[in-house]
């Protein structure tokens, strides 16, 4: 690590998702010696996740921990400088940028790009967490087709939530929409279809208690909020859907984000509001939330850098 004095560099990535790793592979690649925070969680949300399917280029699928370390290893081949810290300050007042790590490194970058991404919101079950990746999952369009033909729930009263479980519905046997209250948030048209849906049952002010099993999710207990009944449902699948948080607190003040702290990027584009900064990834897209999707953005953000850097006569 370098000592704690200043250090200036062209590019500043900070987080290690798919996002992150790409836009460090496109700008190393490109000669900008690209400087890579992976902050507390390196990999980001695949790190939490066992099989990936649907990624291209892995036809046996992969571990999603092992597709992470082979994205970071593609990275360092072409020369990123990647550093297991948390990046705890920044200053977009001015050009360079201003950027702080948890051990008070000071980094003046000419450009930065965002790849903090998003995490799951979760009920906060101890059975949740017990069975995650064991048939516990937060993303139905990732894992629904590992529950084809079986039976399944999934909680949430969203658009998010009705999408996810008109999804599973396709795929599985019956599907059971739990919902806290005894109405949807969800849009009009998205309920209707979740009514139109002829094996899905919703179960309105609908609490979960416990997800059962051990080595799998074999039910879960829930209870009715009006009656106090509790009834257990025999379940393979357990689902949450109940939104996401972009990890975005760090730049709150300094760049402009929606009412749900996504930050905002010029459409088709990752450029911010601020001169030299860029976004990628979960980060800014609450709509797809996919690896594939994230690992696009980060090479958009790597070459939106670029382009801005030999504009400005850096590079």
């Amino acid at each position: 690590m370098p000592e704690k004095s200043v250090e200036k560099i062209k590019c500043l990535i900070i987080g290690s998702g798919p996002a992150g790793y790409t836009a460090a592979i496109y700008a190393a690649r490109a000669n900008l010696f690209p400087v890579l925070y992976t902050g507390k969680e390196p990999g980001g949300q695949l790190t939490i996740t066992n099989d990936v399917e649907n990624y291209p280029g892995y036809p046996d699928g992969i571990m999603g921990p092992q597709m992470m370390e082979d994205f970071k290893n593609q990275a360092i081949r072409f020369g990123t400088d990647i550093r297991y810290e948390l990046i705890e300050k920044v200053d977009f007042s001015a050009t360079p940028h201003k950027i702080w790590s948890e051990t008070g490194h000071e980094i003046h970058a000419d450009a930065v790009i965002i790849a903090t991404g998003a995490s799951a919101k979760w009920l906060g079950l101890e059975s949740e967490q017990k069975l995650m990746n064991k048939g516990v999952s937060a993303c139905a369009v990732c894992d629904g087709f590992f529950f084809k033909g079986q039976e399944v729930a999934i909680v949430g009263a969203g658009d998010t939530a009705a999408e996810e479980a008109t999804y599973l519905a396709k795929l599985c046997k019956k599907v059971h929409l739990l919902v806290r209250r005894n109405e949807m948030r969800a849009s009009k048209i998205m309920q209707e279809r979740v009514m139109k849906t002829a094996n899905l049952e919703v179960h309105w002010n609908t609490v979960t208690e416990e997800i059962l099993g051990e080595d799998g999710v074999e039910g879960v207990r829930i209870k009715n909020t009006e009656t106090g009944k509790t009834e257990i449902l025999t379940v393979t699948g357990f689902f949450v859907a109940i939104g996401h948080k972009p990890s975005t607190d760090l730049f709150e003040g300094w760049i402009d984000m929606d009412e749900n702290k996504y930050i905002k990027a010029l459409p088709g584009r990752t450029f911010t509001n601020v001169d030299g900064v860029f976004v990628c990834g979960d980060a800014q897209d609450h709509i797809y939330r996919q690896a594939v999707t994230a690992a696009g953005t980060g090479c958009m953000a790597a070459l939106d850098a670029e382009r801005y850097l030999s504009d400005k006569g850096i590079i």
